[in-house]
């Protein structure tokens, strides 16, 4: 009898990871003691993802709010910096700002409206329609928000964002001003000191600054990119990923992953003569169609992972066989028939007919958003997920 399961993906539960803890043991460990618990057989091709959060906690990456504060005031003189594009979040982006605010002497908050970079919003489209605002060319101080828009709070955090974001700049003891604009030309009326705090539009931005007369521009990425007073950082990704540790303290996103993937695949070689594929994960790259909001504040979904998972994917589209080239058929001659296709197929589809409609995504960006989901980010206690027979196709015995 043929198999009747194709891709399983296993939350496996782990003990709370602390700084200095081994995290090769314990992934490698986690995972062998699940299948004999499970009963189930690791296998040539299996996937283990670890969240990015347990590896940068074993590794201590952490910083104060001093730290980026000094680190700022370094970079940037402890005058005037324009800090645009920030996202809204309690656990992204407000500790970093209190940093930042710490050291500056005054704070030019630019949000762009009607949401920020991955859907969170101040206001709806909706609303700007009825207010004939253009968002595109409109650039709003906060006075003429207010008299516009009013108070709105978060559908989800119940938080106005802006109240929020000045609240915490005065508290550090930086003036502050907010205006709203898409545009990143538009800070340099205010200050030409920019910190563009966008992820994914980071060096267009930068770009755009440069060219039009703006004089320091540095982005998240470049905060904390190096040491400070001996605070934890990411070479390549500075204060992008980060989350908040607790009111003082940020966790970075992980540095120096790649050694740490190719070690548990080695250990699990060792242990099971089986070529696991490993990685690092962190938000997935889906979006909420009811929320909005895009998953993936981090700068990338995977930081490291084992060679195998390299490339995208290169799949028929079964519907499409089984409505086209073989109509005709059912029963036993069609699924032969849809087997021989799929055992005939090119080493690359792309641009084939029969290929469309299928997700030419990259691999990395595929499991870790299945592995955000399985895991989740909350209290399921599972940092660890095993996948089975995702590489599999319908002809997989």
């Amino acid at each position: 009898m043929s198999r009747t399961v194709g891709t399983i993906s296993r939350g496996v539960r782990a003990p709370i990871i602390r700084q200095g803890d081994n995290i090769v043991e314990i992934v490698t460990n986690s995972i062998l003691e699940a299948s004999k618990e499970d009963g189930f057989e690791i296998r040539d091709r299996d996937i283990v993802a670890m969240t990015e959060a347990i590896v940068a906690r074993a590794q201590g990456n952490y910083a104060t709010v001093d730290d980026i504060a000094s680190d700022v005031k370094a970079k940037f003189g402890g005058e005037t910096v324009g800090v645009i594009f920030p996202i809204l979040s309690r656990n992204r982006f407000a500790i970093c700002l209190r940093g930042i605010a710490k050291g500056a002497k005054k704070i030019v908050l630019m949000l762009s409206y009607p949401s920020d970079e991955v859907g969170n919003h101040l206001v709806s489209l909706d609303a700007l329609d009825e207010k004939g605002v253009n968002p595109y060319t409109d650039v709003l101080t906060l006075e003429k928000y207010r008299e516009l828009f009013g108070y709105e709070k978060h559908t989800f955090t119940n938080v106005d964002y802006v109240e929020y974001y000045e609240s915490i700049i005065r508290e550090c003891g930086a003036e502050c001003e907010i205006i709203f604009a898409n545009n990143p030309k538009a800070v340099l009326s205010y200050t030409k000191n920019v910190l563009c705090c966008d992820i994914h539009t980071r060096a267009r931005t930068k770009r755009i600054l440069k060219a039009s007369g703006a004089e320091i521009v540095f982005g998240l990425d470049e905060i904390l990119n190096k040491s400070v007073n001996g605070s934890g950082y990411n070479e390549n990704y500075g204060l992008l990923g980060s989350n908040k540790a607790d009111e003082d303290r940020v966790k970075l996103f992980p540095r120096e992953c790649q050694p740490v993937v190719d070690a548990i695949a080695e250990k699990l070689k060792a242990a099971t003569g089986k070529n696991v594929e490993v990685m690092v994960y962190g938000d997935g790259a889906f979006k909420d169609p009811v929320g909005k909001i895009w998953e993936l504040a981090d700068p990338v979904v995977s930081p490291a992972y084992t060679k195998g998972l390299e490339g995208t994917p290169n799949e028929l589209k079964l519907k499409y066989l089984a409505d086209n080239d073989f109509s005709d058929l059912s029963g036993d001659e069609l699924k032969n028939a849809i087997k021989g296709k799929i055992q005939e197929k090119d080493d690359n589809l792309v641009g084939q007919m029969a290929s469309e409609g299928t997700t030419p995504r990259r691999l990395t960006d595929l499991i870790g958003s299945l592995c955000d989901l399985t895991s989740g980010s909350g209290d399921k206690g599972t940092p660890i997920v095993f996948i089975q027979g995702y590489f599999d196709n319908y002809t997989t015995e």
